[in-house]
């Protein structure tokens, strides 16, 4: 038989059945799991909570990366796939997880169906995460925990779970990338008969006791206000609020999965938007509109110094984490002025301006507008404001606020 007529996981085999599977090659060799929020939601439960074998689920990720696993069917309560392991006839493997009771399924709908946004996000075919929260004020887990996740293989390997069961186990991430709502069927229900039953607690609820209406303001006739504006108040304008928030909108729903966006981007962007626009109404600053790219993006990184988003703006930005921090450092101790010194090449000034600094440094050596002692150096920049930086691991970094005279600094 050629090559090419052999079906896929015959067409490396040369010596025998057992010759085992290629080695993992090319961009799937590395290839991650949980491309959404559910995704890594189940990729953290079972690595984290199920407390399975670490090594066995090392191995299973290694074989879901080659493709071992030609099909996989998510059913009430368990996973049937197909794993194409060393021998040529494929291992039949079954993954069981516990289902909700019907009792325990009207307990999270009661739960689910008190929350107006939810049942309306459910109803448009998107799951929120928030229904994690709500399950469990219902004091059930919709994530598997520890001895949850029930593995059973054909293959002649004892242990638990086998690789080809952690292969499943780890593509069951892809499945619910595409489809979050294969969680609620592992649990036990399916998506048509979920959100009917939600459609049906929606459309019975007890009628409520209508309250009284107050009537509206008589105002007065607009031919009256125009002959004599001067007698009309005109309405002051609404005064912001005392602080900014997190817009209320964008923690209800999250956005759809086929965006691609994420939704503590969509917080962040947003919580950030609802402050510059604060700023702006109530006169407190402008919003930032005047930011260059390099000064908004300082501005952002200063707000998460130390905290795995600065690296995550970082990557996002094409910059590396240590050239950010060093401009969120700068933004957050000097402002603009600041990131301009940390940027700024050396720039060349009349050698009168840094006869203060010489005096305070008499050893240092100049550089244009930089004065260097060892691993202290004062900066003067386009402000006439001094600025000193101190060198920590090969790199100059500001170390607090500016100052008319270079003394202050030392």
């Amino acid at each position: 038989m050629a090559d090419e007529d052999r079906v896929p996981w015959q067409g490396w085999r040369r010596k025998g059945e057992d010759a085992g599977l290629p080695a993992a090659k090319g961009p799937g060799s590395r290839r991650p799991f949980g491309a959404t929020w559910w995704g890594r939601a189940w990729l953290e439960a079972l690595e984290q909570r199920a407390r399975l074998d670490p090594g066995r689920l090392s191995r299973g990720r290694s074989y879901a990366r080659r493709g071992s696993v030609v099909e996989l069917t998510v059913s009430p309560g368990e996973v049937e796939a197909i794993v194409q392991g060393s021998r040529v006839t494929p291992y039949q493997v079954t993954v069981r997880i516990r289902a909700f009771s019907s009792a325990e399924w009207d307990s999270v709908l009661e739960v689910v169906s008190a929350q107006i946004g939810r049942v309306a996000a459910l109803l448009d075919g998107e799951l929120p995460p928030e229904v994690i929260d709500d399950v469990r004020d219902a004091g059930l887990e919709l994530l598997p925990g520890a001895g949850e996740v029930l593995t059973h293989c054909t293959c002649p390997d004892f242990a638990v779970p086998c690789k080809h069961s952690a292969a499943v186990c780890y593509l069951i991430a892809d499945a619910l990338d595409d489809d979050p709502f294969a969680l609620l069927l592992l649990r036990g229900r399916r998506k048509d008969e979920l959100l009917a039953t939600l459609r049906t607690r929606r459309g019975s609820p007890a009628t409520p006791v209508a309250a009284p209406r107050t009537p509206p303001p008589a105002g007065i006739p607009a031919i009256a206000a125009f002959a004599s504006p001067s007698s009309v108040p005109v309405p002051a304008p609404p005064r912001p609020l005392g602080a900014p928030g997190v817009p209320a909108a964008v923690r209800v729903l999250d956005p759809p999965r086929s965006s691609g966006v994420d939704v503590r981007d969509l917080v962040t962007l947003a919580t950030d938007a609802a402050q510059r626009a604060w700023e702006l109404a109530s006169g407190d600053g402008d919003g930032g509109l005047s930011l260059t790219f390099e000064q908004d993006l300082a501005r952002r990184a200063a707000n998460a110094l130390g905290t795995p988003d600065l690296a995550d703006l970082a990557h996002r930005a094409g910059i590396s984490s240590r050239r950010l921090t060093s401009w969120a450092v700068a933004w957050r101790e000097a402002g603009p002025g600041g990131l301009t010194v940390t940027l700024d090449d050396p720039v060349t000034v009349s050698p009168d301006v840094l006869t203060e600094a010489l005096e305070a440094l008499p050893n240092a050596t100049i550089e244009a507008n930089r004065v260097t002692s060892g691993k202290l150096q004062l900066r003067l920049g386009p402000d006439n404001l001094w600025y000193r930086f101190n060198q920590q691991f090969n790199d100059w970094t500001l170390s607090g606020p500016p100052s008319p005279d270079p003394k202050d600094l030392l």
